[in-house]
């Protein structure tokens, strides 16, 4: 018999109003390039405005640029890489391994055809404007698991969104009971962790 883990959320959010003034602007529904270069008079709020992005989002893509102190010639960030998802996704595994170890845990095994469905997962969540477990498209965890084809005994999920590293979402996860219960249960044997434009998914399971 399946026996179904509590699931966990966490959610971040932030506000910070920043105005512009800007006239004559061709303006763009997605950005078409992954790079912008700042120019006079930019905002984090007017260059998301004008490549059709939400600017919590910007600031996201790039943590180490000053919102309020943004100078000419910066190279920002406007879309989120492959290869960058891919590196956050793994960098996660690794913490949740330390953390297990470091409680006298065997590590997780990062399985991937996890990986895919918690991926299919946090891009769900954003181009589906979620922040659930259950998905409109997909259904529950447990019934995304099963359209991919994975079978377990036992299953959880921990969602989060906005955090912008994998040490912060770890951070807040673990500072969550019911995340926290979620990284350290000792029937796991598997986990995939899916990251994309600020959503964070990890999926966890007891192979059959």
């Amino acid at each position: 018999m399946i026996k179904r883990i509590i699931l966990a959320t966490m959610i971040f959010t932030f506000c910070l109003p920043i105005v512009s003034n800007a006239q004559d602007i061709q303006f763009f529904n997605e950005p078409p390039f992954e790079h912008y270069k700042v120019s006079p008079g930019d905002s984090f709020w007017f260059i998301a405005k004008r490549y059709g992005l939400d600017y919590r989002e910007l600031m996201r893509l790039n943590p180490e640029i000053e919102p309020t102190n943004m100078h000419v010639g910066e190279v920002i960030r406007l879309k989120e890489s492959a290869e960058h998802s891919s590196t956050f996704e793994d960098q996660v595994v690794t913490l949740v391994n330390q953390q297990r170890r470091q409680n006298g845990l065997s590590p997780l095994t990062h399985r991937a055809d996890l990986k895919n469905v918690a991926h299919k997962k946090a891009e769900d969540m954003i181009n589906s404007n979620y922040f659930s477990h259950n998905s409109p498209n997909y259904g529950s965890p447990f019934d995304m698991l099963r359209t991919y084809g994975i079978s377990y005994q036992t299953a959880g999920e921990n969602i989060a969104k906005g955090q912008n590293s994998p040490e912060a979402v770890m951070n807040s996860w673990m500072n969550s009971p019911g995340h926290r219960q979620n990284i350290l249960n000792d029937q796991y044997d598997a986990i995939g962790v899916g990251f994309y434009h600020g959503a964070w998914v990890q999926m966890f399971i007891k192979s059959r």
